[in-house]
């Protein structure tokens, strides 16, 4: 069940993206290294998109005053909820909303139980998961809007891995140990 508080949202089941959440990555255009991901959200979650549209407008009533006091027309933000069919050519996004989020500091990230998970090869681009984010308007070099904060992350279940990765258990097959291949 999707949870909005204010300005901060706990997601239904969402798939992971560019998951960068084990090691912060800095942007092509320069500055700090972040960790990140693209939350994939399929169109007929309602209950999560609601959330975060209700969340996006907290942010901007809070953020009012760095908009010199006066609400811009949504047409002037850049706003964090973008259309997958409109925006990305890719399979794995379409009939989605998407979002990307990031931050400073590592997200905690536990299995179904909320126990930490500690095996880097668990969370992956592809995995499902449940993820905490927060809100906030920014204006900035021009750019007017709402970000998106990454908060934790919950692993719900496995996916397959998005970007051309394999599994080595699907690319090889067990060799007998009496056998060598490279010396025949």
């Amino acid at each position: 069940m999707a949870k909005q508080i204010n300005t901060k949202v706990v997601t239904n089941t969402v798939r992971l993206s560019y998951a960068n959440v084990w090691e912060p990555k800095a942007p092509l255009s320069g500055g700090d290294a972040r960790y990140s991901c693209s939350l994939i959200i399929p169109k007929s979650d309602t209950e999560t998109v609601d959330a975060i549209r209700r969340a996006i407008d907290c942010a901007l009533q809070e953020g009012i005053g760095k908009f010199g006091g006066k609400m811009p027309s949504r047409n002037q933000l850049k706003l964090p909820l973008r259309d997958g069919d409109q925006e990305r050519d890719d399979e794995a996004y379409r009939d989605s909303w998407f979002i990307n989020a990031n931050s400073r500091t590592a997200p905690q990230i536990v299995d179904r139980h909320v126990q930490p998970i500690i095996d880097h090869s668990e969370v992956y681009s592809g995995v499902y998961a449940r993820v905490s984010l927060s809100f906030y308007a920014f204006s900035a070099n021009g750019n007017k809007g709402v970000a998106c904060g990454l908060g934790n992350i919950q692993k719900i279940s496995n996916g397959e891995p998005l970007g051309g990765h394999s599994n080595a258990s699907n690319d090889f097959e067990s060799l007998d140990d009496s056998t060598d291949e490279f010396l025949s």
